[in-house]
């Protein structure tokens, strides 16, 4: 008896231990949500592509204007804002439901560890578009924000950091295959995001 309630009580100081240090309310659902964004985005570039005369399939390196590079930017922050708002909404239900603050020192520590490589990775690659090496942009996007995943572990759930180790592996294969940003952006910020949030919303919902 005795013993029992010993291992309960480590158990819930470890469980206490982990809440304030760790923020464990991110969303699985918010992880779907920018999956299926990413993924409607990718097919309105393609019919974008399609309005440009652009057959993105049909097997040659796939190089861009400049102008079509700034509508795929605008593109992308559109996407971007979807799946940060979703996120944030998703998030915050769930730390309400839960009875927890979504804002506090744990959170800064969460966002800061997240944020300084996805900036650097950011500025990183409006240098690249600035000198018009557009092909290697999708690979810098996967791997910085691989790197920014790996890094907030720290701070969240440990599960992420499969997520960000994917994301990396990915960005590095498509430094093998540049003009396929596409396809490495569609597979890496849509299928990985929504079986990362299934697998995430199975576990901790």
């Amino acid at each position: 008896m005795d013993s029992k309630n010993y291992h309960e009580d480590l158990s819930h100081i470890r469980s206490m231990m982990e809440r304030s240090s760790r923020f464990i309310s991110l969303s699985g659902l918010s992880g779907v949500v920018a999956g299926l964004a990413a993924i409607i985005g990718a097919v309105y570039v393609y019919f974008v592509f399609q309005r440009e005369g652009i057959d993105y399939f049909d097997g040659a390196r796939n190089f861009f204007s400049p102008a079509l590079v700034r509508e795929l930017v605008l593109i992308g922050t559109a996407i971007l804002l979807a799946a940060v708002l979703s996120g944030y909404f998703f998030t915050a239900n769930k730390s309400k439901k839960k009875g927890q603050k979504i804002w506090d020192a744990t959170t800064k520590r969460l966002l800061v560890t997240f944020v300084v490589p996805l900036v650097t990775g950011g500025v990183f690659c409006l240098a690249l578009i600035f000198h018009h090496l557009f092909v290697w942009v999708a690979p810098a996007t996967l791997i910085f924000y691989g790197i920014a995943l790996v890094s907030a572990e720290r701070y969240t759930l440990t599960d992420i950091k499969y997520l960000g180790y994917c994301q990396i592996i990915l960005g590095l294969i498509s430094l093998f295959f540049l003009g396929w940003g596409l396809l490495f952006w569609t597979i890496g910020f849509g299928v990985l995001h929504i079986v990362y949030g299934l697998i995430m919303h199975k576990k901790y919902k």
